[in-house]
Formats: C-alpha cells, sequence, structure tokens
C-alpha cells in the first residue's frame, strides 16, 4: 500500500492549490497532513467555524483575529505570503458564498504559482463547479489489517484504563473480529470496540458480531452496497455441476496460502442467462463455499442527480470493497448501470456521458484492482451490455444459465419441498420433473408456494396432484418469450461456458 505521509507531501510538492479529502476521519487525515507538512519543514493552519484560523504545527497557537468565518480566513490567507499549507474544515457548504467563492478562487490561482497548499476536509460536502478545475480529489485508504490490528491493541489499552477488562477470545474469533472490522472507518472501528469492552467489561465470541452490525450499518449509509455476511452452510441448489465444480477448484485461490504457491487470485466471473434461473443463488453461494463477505451493490443507487456523486458513489463503492478483501462483490443486472455505454454516441447524448464515465471507472477497477476481491456479475440481456465488458481476459470465465435440466428440477422440487416441512419422499419427483419441463427455478418454487396455499385453503396435506395442477396451469417465461429465450441461447451457443 502506498505511504499515504509520502502521496499527501507529493501533492504539495507538487503546487496542487486546492486538494479536497472526502472523508469521516477527519482527525486522522489532518494527522496525516501535518505529517506530511512537517517532512517539508512547512507550518500547518486549520480553520474551522467553531475555532476560527490557527496555528497546529509545528506547534499550536492561539486563533488570528477576525478568522471566525470563512471569509475572514480566506482574506488573511490571501494577504499571507509565508510558505503555509492550510486545512479548512467543513468549508464546501460556506464556500457556495459569492465573496467566499471569488476569494477562493484568487487564493487558488495565487497559490498555484508556489508551494502552498488549501486541504478542504468534508465528510459529504460537494465541490462547486467553479472549483472543480483548481481543485483535485485525494482519497485517504481505509485502515488496513495491520493498523485495525493496532487501533484494537491501542483501544483495548485505553479502555483498561477505566476498569478492568476481560479479554476471552480464540486465535480464530480473534481473526474473525478484525475480519469483520475491514471496511469501516477508524471512528467506526473505535466505536465499535468501546461498545464491546464497555458493554460488559469483557471482549469474546459474542462481540464478533457487533463488528459485522456495525459493517451492515456503514454498508447501509453508502446506499450503494448491502453487506452479506458468510452463512453457516451453503444455499442449496439444483444443477449448476460445472460452475460449482468450477467455484470449488477455486475455493481457496484468494488465501495468501494460494499467492505464496504462485497463484495469481481470480478476478471474476460473467453469468448470463435465462431470468429466474439461479444466477443471483448462484453469486450467494460463492460466498458460502469460499467462506468470505458477499457485497451486493445496488446499481439502481449509484446514479445521483448532482454532476460528480455518482462517479463518487462508485468509487465509495470500490474502495470499501478493496478494504474489506478478501471478499466478493456481485453486481447484480450488471447491464441496468451500464447499459447506455454501450449505445454508442446516442448512448453518451441521452445521460452526457455518465455511463460511459462509470463503465471506465469499472474496467479501470477491474484491470488494476490489487485487493483480492473476485467479482460475479449477473446479466439478463446480453445485447444490453457493452461489447468491452465481454472481451476475453475481463472475467476469468463466462458462464451460461440455462433453463434447469430434467435432473435439475427434480433437484429443485425436493429443495424447495424440504424447505417447506414437507418429505419428498413422499412425492413422485420424476414425473413433477418431467411436467415442469421449460420452467425456471424460480417457476417451479412459485408453484411449489401456490400448491402449498390451494392445499392450505381447503384445510388438507399437499399432495403430486397440487403440483402437478400448479405447473399444468402456469405459462413459463420460455413459453411466453420464447423467441428472446431462443435467441438468447443461440447467442450463448460456442461463446460461454454451460453451468451445468
Amino acid at each position: 500500500m502506498p505511504d499515504p505521509v509520502e502521496e499527501l507531501a507529493c501533492l504539495i510538492r507538487t503546487r496542487h492549490a486546492l486538494v479536497t479529502i472526502q472523508t469521516a476521519d477527519e482527525d486522522h487525515a489532518e494527522r496525516m497532513i501535518r505529517q506530511a507538512a512537517g517532512t517539508l519543514q512547512m507550518p500547518v493552519m486549520s480553520w474551522s467555524l467553531s475555532t476560527g484560523l490557527r496555528r497546529t504545527a509545528p506547534d499550536a497557537g492561539g486563533t488570528v483575529g477576525g478568522t471566525d468565518t470563512l471569509e475572514g480566513a480566506l482574506r488573511f490567507m490571501r494577504g499571507n505570503d509565508a510558505k503555509l499549507v492550510y486545512v479548512l474544515k467543513d468549508s464546501l457548504n460556506h464556500v457556495k458564498n459569492p465573496a467566499c467563492l471569488r476569494l477562493m478562487r484568487d487564493v487558488a490561482a495565487e497559490y498555484a504559482r508556489d508551494r502552498r497548499t488549501i486541504f478542504l476536509i468534508d465528510p459529504a460536502g460537494r465541490v462547486p463547479d467553479a472549483l472543480q478545475s483548481l481543485s483535485v480529489p485525494h482519497e485517504l485508504p481505509l485502515p488496513d489489517a495491520e493498523e485495525i490490528y493496532r487501533m484494537v491493541k491501542q483501544a483495548v489499552r485505553e479502555l483498561s484504563g477505566m476498569g478492568e477488562v476481560v479479554i476471552n477470545m480464540s486465535k480464530g474469533e480473534l481473526e474473525a473480529f478484525l475480519a469483520n472490522l475491514r471496511g469501516l472507518s477508524r471512528v467506526e472501528i473505535g466505536q465499535v470496540v468501546a461498545e464491546a469492552v464497555l458493554g460488559d467489561g469483557r471482549l469474546d465470541a459474542a462481540d464478533v458480531g457487533r463488528a459485522i452490525e456495525a459493517k451492515r450499518a456503514r454498508l447501509g449509509q453508502t446506499g450503494v452496497l448491502d453487506f452479506i455476511p458468510v452463512p453457516d452452510g451453503f444455499p442449496s441448489v439444483g444443477g449448476m455441476k460445472s460452475l460449482r465444480r468450477w467455484l470449488s477448484i477455486r475455493a481457496k485461490a484468494l488465501t495468501p496460502e494460494a499467492r505464496a504457491y504462485g497463484l495469481e487470485p481470480p478476478r471474476g466471473i460473467l453469468l448470463l442467462g435465462v431470468q429466474g434461473c439461479g444466477k443471483s443463488l448462484m453469486a450467494r453461494f460463492v460466498g458460502a463455499q469460499w467462506k468470505m463477505p458477499l457485497l451486493r451493490m445496488d446499481v439502481g443507487s449509484l446514479y445521483d442527480k448532482f454532476v460528480g456523486e455518482t462517479e463518487r458513489h462508485l468509487r465509495t463503492a470500490f474502495e470499501v470493497t478493496s478494504a474489506m478483501a478478501p471478499c466478493v462483490l456481485w453486481i447484480d443486472e450488471i447491464e441496468k448501470a451500464f447499459a447506455s455505454a454501450g449505445a454508442g454516441p446516442s448512448g453518451a447524448v441521452s445521460d452526457g456521458g455518465l455511463s460511459q464515465r462509470m463503465f471506465g471507472q469499472l474496467l479501470t477497477w477491474m484491470q488494476d484492482h490489487a485487493a483480492p476481491v473476485f467479482l460475479v456479475a449477473t446479466a439478463n440481456d446480453v445485447s444490453a451490455l457493452p461489447p468491452e465488458l465481454m472481451r476475453k481476459g475481463r472475467f476469468d470465465e463466462v458462464f451460461f444459465v440455462d433453463l434447469p435440466s430434467a435432473e435439475a428440477r427434480r433437484r429443485i422440487i425436493e429443495i424447495h419441498l424440504a424447505k417447506r416441512k414437507r418429505d419428498p419422499k413422499q412425492f413422485d419427483l420424476d414425473t413433477l420433473a418431467a411436467k415442469s419441463e421449460g420452467f425456471s427455478g424460480a417457476e417451479i418454487e412459485q408453484a411449489v408456494v401456490s400448491a402449498l396455499y390451494a392445499a392450505f385453503a381447503e384445510d388438507r396435506e399437499l399432495t403430486g396432484d397440487d403440483l402437478a395442477a400448479e405447473l399444468a396451469g402456469t405459462q413459463p417465461l420460455s413459453v411466453l418469450m420464447a423467441e428472446k429465450v431462443a435467441d438468447l441461447r443461440a447467442w450463448a451457443q460456442g461463446r460461454c461456458v454451460p453451468a451445468d
């Protein structure tokens, strides 16, 4: 991982006048800036609405008079020729004031001519359009495994001063606790440890779940990623033999042992196929089989009405995903997010090139990310996918998920009967499998559910005739959209690996 202090020092040396840092870890960001300025022997002054402008490094000083507003601070900065590094906190909302915006532009233009830099730290503010060309965004990485371990030790040491702390975790439980903290900010990690210790004076196996809940809340705040923890067992799957065999061979490929063996970590798979045939189920299966957390990207939540915010949502999603590695990233119905990118110039006109920029971000991340993240992308409409996504090397493999075979349908019926507390041995599964030809897995499940409703309404037990009647009365998607299904199958022939 690059040295964050050196990266900040490089921004100062290369005369970037305005640097925006979007983070909730304000104290950490300011500390890193002070260290970077220290390597260049430059003093640091910090401003916030509550304190005004004051020197914070190398020694703290008093507040400069007349700088309790951003406008006052910027007027001081414009008239001060000293080579300083400035940190402005939560200033992006205040800079919308016309006078502040003009002053910020004047100061930035002046500072760009020599080595003076203003760092704008803000958890959620948006850079005004007038400052976009003058500023450069910089992202501080979330803590890695080593830093998380140090933070937990430090937090426990500090909390021990408030009373006796009993630590009762096995090595495996501690590793699980630390792994569950990946992807959280430094502030959030401190809060999780404090809640765990101060609640009962103990840090034990019961606290492993606290980190999971904090992570679920954190990802919920992003509005883009859903956290799906590692389940206790595998999801039951009918069919998919080839895909399951492929995944089984690579189950340990994201571990440090695999890298030491000389293996490159697998990068991902694309699952194309008929709706309702188990693509989403297999994404969950990967996380369960590989014993890794699964992050589901909600592509609909990526889009934002404000310029630049959609791209930021995607960058944040990739940043959090990398911080939580090793993990599985699931992009469901990927064609919905990037359909306009595959439509050529007409698509760029329809959304101002937004889909193309986002698609470029995705391809760059897929190509360059070094963290052990396995991507599972699913798609129903291959015609909507940009051709660049299908190029050889983007994914390790492209699988086609077809309608289930007779054997797979038999297994699917068996799974859904057992799931609803019915003994599959009491049913003629072979006959039911034959009657469900052309049905997807989701349609078979719905037939089982509908048959149960019908039997319950008549106060009797479910029978095979109930299931047969529901199957006979349903027109599956393969009939309703026969032409589309036939075209999809024809396209996949020779281009994709059959999942079953």
